[in-house]
C-alpha cells in the first residue's frame, strides 16, 4: 500500500503533465492557423480614422477660455486671486507646423497683463479636436512666471511649436 504523501505527489505530477500537453497543443493549434483577413466588422467598425480638416480658429478666439482656466488655476491650485486683465500683440507663430497627418494646431503667442500690474508673456494653441471627449477645440496655455508646477517649462517654451 501507498503512502498518503507519495499518491498526492504523483497526482500533482499526472496532473502538471496533462496541463503541459494541454497547453502545448493549445500553442499548436493557435500558432499553426493560417493568417485571414479581417472581416467587415473588423475592419471599420468605430473605427473610422482621424478625419482632420484643418479648420482651426483664429489666435483671439482663445483669450476667453485662457482668462477663465487662468483665473481657475490660480484660484483652485494656488489660493491667488491673480487674473488676467488685458492682452496684446497677439500673433500666430505657426499653423500646422509638422506634416499634415498630425492633429492640426495653430501655434499663437502674445503678451498678458496681469492683476499684479506686471506685463508677461503667454504662449498658447488652439487643437481641432482637442476639447473635452475630442468634442470642439482645445487650448493649451502657459503664462511665463507663473507655469509654478513647470509643465512647460524652461520659461513656457514647451507650450510652442
Amino acid at each position: 500500500m501507498r503512502a498518503p504523501a507519495q499518491s498526492l505527489a504523483t497526482s500533482l505530477k499526472r496532473l502538471g503533465l496533462v496541463r503541459l500537453g494541454g497547453c502545448v497543443l493549445f500553442a499548436l493549434l493557435v500558432l499553426g492557423q493560417q493568417a485571414q483577413a479581417a472581416n467587415p466588422f473588423e475592419l471599420n467598425f468605430w473605427l473610422s480614422g482621424p478625419k482632420y480638416e484643418g479648420r482651426v480658429a483664429p489666435c483671439e478666439s482663445a483669450l476667453g477660455t485662457i482668462t477663465y482656466m487662468f483665473q481657475e488655476k490660480e484660484k483652485t491650485f494656488w489660493n491667488s486671486g491673480l487674473i488676467i486683465t488685458g492682452y496684446g500683440n497677439i500673433h500666430e507663430i505657426a499653423f500646422r507646423p509638422w506634416q499634415s497627418d498630425n492633429i492640426p494646431r495653430r501655434y499663437c503667442s502674445g503678451d498678458v497683463m496681469t492683476s499684479d500690474g506686471k506685463l508677461r508673456k503667454v504662449n498658447f494653441s488652439i487643437i481641432e479636436d482637442g476639447g473635452f471627449a475630442g468634442y470642439e477645440q482645445g487650448v493649451e496655455w502657459c503664462v511665463t512666471g507663473l507655469d509654478r508646477n513647470w509643465a512647460y517649462n524652461p520659461l513656457c517654451k514647451s507650450a510652442g511649436p
